[in-house]
């Protein structure tokens, strides 16, 4: 069942089918009961309206063998007494069940019948004082008067052999010569039972079909909104097992979520691809920088084996102390690419320019207090590689300025050499990059100065650009936000 169900397209096929079954069952039950309810509410209005012309015919004092309701083929008519006791009846009616009485044969009418003036005025009497003396439910009616009540039941009955079932009305008449008499009369249910009974059948038949219609179209409808996905899959299995990251998914020419879907993982994979690609140029460029002190060291180090008196002690320590920066930087480079986030503390960049400032020839500092949030040994490393290139390239004087500009802490260090041709004013900051006045190794360093500086810009939520000043020379701009008061 797992399996059957495994995938969104069966799965979304199989919930909008139990959907749309719930809602046509309940649809259904409700029109069915209310077609019901509709039909068994006609049929009582027929019961109640031949109840009622009965009953306009006893309070007329028209005897029971001329009321023209006992003479119905279908219509079941009963008249009971105030005892219960079944005075008329409709015509071949055989068997009659859900009125006052199951009695289909009235009983034989006492002696001097109709016509007895007596024995009318002793039933007129007795008449009222039923009325009088009936349950508190009952309406006081007077000699000829109708009830306007009705009540309704259902029940069957069998006329001249034919059973069906009927919608009885019983409706009260109060006679003058009689006394209080009860109408049953019923009209057929056969007509709701038909109608039921088609619409059931119909919503039976047309239910399965419909839920199929709603599968298929489900089905095909999500298979084809589908499609693009199964596609991005295909090929990112397939860039998966050649590794070949230059590759891109499929882009629907639609605008919906599979289509930013798409266009989201092109991204990330052009992302994923600059990264390796810059991982791989970083390897190469870090071996291709490690060779030649290596290269180096090792010559002298055979060489003083060699020859012990031939030993250049400076030179092994200034290659040894190379190496050591050199893996410094690449230890912090991989720390940051990894995503290293800096510590939280409160740094004064202004007390920070003013200790790497210290000791060092030509550097002048004109700062005002500015706090930042990070890490005072990252900041202090950025401002330490700034002022070194700018050491390199200075002819005489190197400036620190630090200042605030409405959120942002600006710290700027300018040298007063030939500065940045503006070509290269982005190229700089990528790893291992020296330009032309830089390439001696002795001078130069190995080029992941300002990278560094850069990440680290980056790392605290700042940015840091290349200009120039006035004069011409270098200008390097550090932007952090400004630390939150409290």
């Amino acid at each position: 069942m797992s399996r059957l169900f495994g995938s969104v397209r069966a799965r979304a096929t199989l919930g909008a089918t139990l959907v749309v079954a719930v809602a046509l069952v309940a649809a259904g039950t409700a029109v069915l009961l209310s077609l019901r309810s509709n039909l068994i509410g006609e049929a009582g209005t027929q019961a109640e309206r031949s109840a009622r012309a009965v009953a306009s015919e006893l309070a007329a004092r028209t005897p029971y063998d001329g009321l023209s309701g006992l003479d119905g083929d279908d219509r079941p008519v009963q008249i009971v007494d105030e005892a219960g006791t079944l005075v008329a009846a409709s015509e071949d009616l055989e068997r009659i069940t859900g009125t006052a009485t199951t009695e289909v044969e009235p009983r034989p009418s006492a002696p001097g019948g109709d016509d007895d003036d007596d024995a009318d005025d002793s039933r007129g009497d007795d008449s009222d004082d039923s009325g009088d003396s009936g349950d508190s439910g009952d309406e006081s009616l007077s000699p000829g008067e109708i009830a306007r009540g009705t009540t309704f039941s259902n029940g069957s009955a069998t006329i001249d052999g034919d059973t069906e079932d009927y919608r009885f009305a019983a409706v009260d008449v109060e006679t003058a010569d009689r006394g209080r008499l009860t109408v049953h009369a019923g009209a057929p249910l056969a007509a709701e039972h038909s109608a039921v009974s088609t619409a059931l059948t119909g919503m039976l038949i047309g239910l399965p079909l419909l839920l199929g219609v709603v599968a298929g179209v489900t089905w095909l409808v999500t298979g084809r909104a589908l499609r693009p996905v199964e596609g991005i899959r295909r090929e990112m299995a397939a860039i998966t097992a050649s590794e070949d990251l230059a590759r891109r998914v499929p882009e629907p020419a639609t605008h919906d979520e599979i289509a930013r879907l798409a266009r989201t993982t092109n991204a990330t994979l052009a992302a994923l691809e600059a990264s390796v690609e810059r991982q791989r140029r970083f390897v190469a460029d870090a071996s291709h920088e490690l060779r030649s002190p290596i290269a180096s060291l090792r010559t002298q180090l055979e060489v003083a084996a060699a020859h012990p008196g031939l030993l250049d002690l400076d030179g092994a320590v200034e290659d040894t102390v190379r190496l050591q920066h050199l893996a410094a930087d690449l230890l912090l480079l991989a720390r940051l690419d990894a995503g290293e986030r800096p510590a939280g503390a409160r740094v004064d960049l202004a007390a920070l320019a003013r200790d790497e400032a210290a000791g060092r020839s030509g550097v002048t500092v004109e700062a005002e207090p500015a706090e930042v949030t990070g890490s005072r040994g990252q900041l202090g490393r950025l401002l330490a590689n700034l002022l070194d290139n700018g050491g390199r390239h200075a002819r005489e004087r190197v400036t620190v300025t630090v200042r605030r500009e409405g959120a942002w802490a600006v710290l700027g260090v300018a040298d007063d050499g030939e500065g940045v041709a503006e070509a290269d004013r982005e190229r700089i900051f990528e790893r291992f990059v020296r330009l032309d006045a830089a390439r001696s190794r002795d001078d130069g360093g190995a080029g992941l100065g300002l990278a560094i500086a850069r990440d680290v810009a980056v790392r605290h939520g700042g940015t840091l650009t290349a200009g120039a000043t006035p004069a011409g020379g270098a200008l390097f701009e550090l932007r952090l936000p400004l630390a939150r008061s409290g």
